[in-house]
């Protein structure tokens, strides 16, 4: 399975980017984004929502993100 590692440049953003202070994160890509996405939340786990964009973050045990992400 390749794997790709994804470098996020915000542009043209000066107002200070908050995301609980952790910075860098890990995103997966899974195949049934519906089924995840109602795993995560009876997990109570899910911690941000874009569906803007159609992702968003859940929580390790930690609190470190990580993004979740459809595959296209």
């Amino acid at each position: 399975m390749p794997f790709e590692i994804e470098l996020t440049w915000n542009r043209g953003r000066v107002e200070s980017y908050e995301n609980g202070g952790i910075d860098t994160h890990i995103a997966f890509v899974v195949d049934d984004f519906d089924a995840a996405h109602e795993l995560h939340e009876k997990m109570g786990c899910i911690i941000r929502e874009n569906p803007r964009m159609g992702l968003y973050f859940i929580a390790d045990p930690e609190g470190q993100w990580i993004e979740i992400l459809p595959a296209r």
